[in-house]
């Protein structure tokens, strides 16, 4: 007998955490305008999700009802109109994914999967936060990236409470008209808060290990390797683009982040909002997930909310946001039309509005007749 051939096989555990990946960052054009980017990477997107607009005065709650009552201090009125990816289905709170508000402070939350780590008890006088709600509090209460840090250091505390049967792992990016972007990270000794970042962030391990994990490709530069000469021999440059030589190709958040970091250096900026606009999606599509090349296994939907699952992880949509204008851009997986939302119109109308994503594929035809 082959030794081991008995041995049980353990069964798949239930998932209980959300797994998948993400990309975001920060960038400023040329005359000025301050732009916010991420990829959406998940093999679902939960029911209802759409790009949702929320007027000031917007009731919302931090914390999920427990045994018929609101946690003290759970129940709040935003301060701050707010534009984002989202869901209305929970009963008490809007659930945003990523988003901008009316004074231009923008960001979302990505997954920090296996690393991130949220305190079980409540805090006495702070506001319990539950991380799937903190996108909606930060955007409905701050006006800065300063504000967001005030909150997280003297009037918030994160709970890790499940929600719906699961706990979305994740840390946060937030940037704003300043150009500064913070990054917020739950690690099990604290929170940690990067201010001044570099303003890219993707998935595990921390911050902090990816901008030091750098150092491994300084090599990169935008300009092609000279003629080598070698053994006595001259060989001349044949082909371009030699000069980005060892950056990693995959779709690990290791390597999204390290290709992120030199398109953000070398990329042109553009001049205007729609030039940073369009470059900044191209520079996403660099570290979209492409459909079928990263599987995840059987399709399970963690939350009775999950929708369309499939085996793979993949960019369900891209969204780039301005500080200035306060449009929110956006392109979806089977929608590659650039669409756009302009807050300031909503905000004269001051009422509670959605917007699909966008599943339809929509081609434009330029020689069609009437």
């Amino acid at each position: 007998m082959i030794e081991g051939q008995n041995r049980k096989i353990p069964e798949k555990p239930e998932r209980t955490e959300f797994e998948t990946g993400c990309s975001a960052i920060a960038w400023k054009t040329e005359d000025g305008k301050h732009l916010w980017g991420r990829n959406y990477d998940f093999n679902k997107i939960a029911q209802g999700s759409r790009l949702t607009y929320l007027p000031e005065k917007t009731r919302f709650c931090t914390c999920e009802e427990k045994d018929g009552e609101l946690k003290e201090n759970a129940v709040q009125e935003s301060r701050h109109a707010v534009l984002g990816v989202g869901t209305l289905l929970l009963k008490d709170s809007p659930v945003l994914y990523e988003g901008i508000n009316e004074k231009g402070l923008m960001g979302g939350q990505l997954y920090y999967r296996e690393f991130a780590h949220f305190e079980r008890e409540y805090k006495k006088g702070k506001i319990p936060l539950q991380p799937v709600f903190a996108v909606m509090y930060f955007l409905a209460e701050c006006a800065s990236i300063e504000d967001v840090i005030q909150h997280i250091e003297t009037k918030v505390a994160l709970i890790g409470e499940r929600i719906l049967g699961a706990l979305p792992n994740v840390h946060w990016i937030f940037t704003d008209k300043s150009g500064k972007t913070v990054i917020i990270e739950p690690d099990r000794d604290g929170i940690k808060i990067y201010r001044n970042t570099m303003g890219i962030l993707t998935n595990s391990p921390g911050y902090e290990w990816h901008r030091t994990n750098l150092l491994n490709y300084s090599q990169i530069e935008e300009k092609d390797r000279e003629t080598l000469y070698i053994n006595g021999e001259e060989i001349k440059q044949c082909f371009s683009g030699t000069g980005a030589l060892g950056m990693p190709g995959d779709w690990s958040s290791v390597s999204r982040f390290v290709r992120l970091a030199f398109l953000k250096e070398y990329y042109v900026k553009g001049s205007t909002e729609e030039e940073g606009v369009t470059n900044l999606f191209h520079i996403l599509q660099h570290v979209a997930f492409p459909l079928g090349l990263i599987e995840v296994g059987d399709p399970v939907e963690v939350t009775p909310y999950d929708t369309k699952t499939t085996p793979y992880d993949y960019t369900v949509y891209t969204a780039v946001m301005c500080a200035e204008s306060l449009r929110y851009y956006w392109i979806s997986h089977k929608n590659m039309r650039v669409q756009y939302v302009d807050m300031e119109e909503l905000i004269k109308e001051n009422k509670i509005q959605q917007f699909e994503l966008g599943e339809e594929i929509d081609f434009l035809c330029r020689n069609k007749k009437e």
